[in-house]
């Protein structure tokens, strides 16, 4: 698939901000699966710009420096990605979570995606044990990896509602929870949370769904906006294999990641500090067409 893929965000400020500075992850990176054939992002009225790293996971960072007062920032992202994932299949050959979970304690990876980095809570994913000993259930130490991944994924599916007036985003996982309503981020949230608890190295991705599904096909749980999922480190040979449990899916080619960290604080798509007086408001829209 190729995508040509749009997002954009504005902030209406109610006084004019003299002083911003923000980090903005809206690039997508390279990953297998998927390539960068353009990019370009656009700022009005302006600002300062230059790259910057990454404080954790793998992302692209523009560091963004407003220094006139502005009234309406406009932040256009626009990206050109081609996706060729193949779906996985489950293998009586696939490691164990036994198995995972021991390779990956072993991992001497000191890279922004060793699996080790992955195995422990993050400041928005704390044990709970009430989600550990739910997501227990699907996760036999003896079973498959991919097998546990999307039997879980399907599990918070079928019994958690898409609902995006029960949650902000700093919603708790364990609140989501035990309301059994939210929104990708935060089902995203619970599997990390319980795959987490079971001694599995589990990534927060981020990124898009294409917009308009194949003819005859029903229309992903979403689209309208940037996606959030879930990556499980299967081991050397597999790797890190997505999961949607927003959707009860693998990550295949209707997925395009941008970044990937422990949890949302580490790959927001904009965050940073704003001086000023008054109110906000912000409005996102993003358009995934497949080409």
């Amino acid at each position: 698939m190729r995508y040509a893929i749009r997002h954009v965000t504005r902030f209406d400020y109610d006084e004019p901000v003299a002083f911003a500075r923000c980090n903005l992850r809206l690039q997508p990176i390279e990953w297998p699966g998927q390539r960068i054939e353009r990019y370009k992002l656009t700022i009005l009225p302006g600002g300062r710009t230059k790259p910057a790293r990454a404080q954790a996971g793998l992302a692209n960072v523009v560091r963004l420096v407003i220094e006139s007062p502005v009234e309406v920032l406009t932040i256009e992202s626009i990206a050109n990605v081609v996706v060729e994932r193949l779906i996985p299949v489950p293998g009586a050959g696939d490691p164990s979570l036994r198995d995972i979970g021991a390779m990956a304690r072993a991992s001497r990876d000191l890279s922004a995606l060793s699996p080790a980095a992955y195995l422990f809570p993050s400041p928005r994913i704390p044990i709970d044990d009430g989600i550990a000993n739910w997501c227990a259930q699907e996760l036999d130490p003896d079973r498959g990896g991919l097998d546990a991944a999307i039997a879980l994924a399907q599990r918070i599916q079928r019994e958690f509602a898409f609902d995006p007036e029960a949650t902000l985003v700093d919603t708790p996982p364990a609140q989501a929870f035990a309301n059994r309503h939210g929104v990708c981020q935060d089902f995203a949230q619970i599997m990390i949370c319980g795959l987490r608890a079971a001694g599995l190295p589990a990534a927060y991705a981020s990124g898009y769904l294409r917009t308009l599904p194949p003819p005859g096909e029903e229309r992903l749980v979403g689209a309208d906006a940037t996606h959030a999922w879930v990556l499980l480190w299967c081991g050397p040979d597999h790797g890190w294999i997505g999961v949607d449990p927003t959707n009860g899916i693998w990550m295949a080619e209707d997925h395009v990641i941008v970044a990937i960290g422990r949890d949302y604080g580490d790959i927001a798509p904009i965050d940073g500090v704003v001086l000023g007086s008054g109110a906000q408001a912000m409005d996102v829209s993003v358009d995934v067409a497949p080409v």
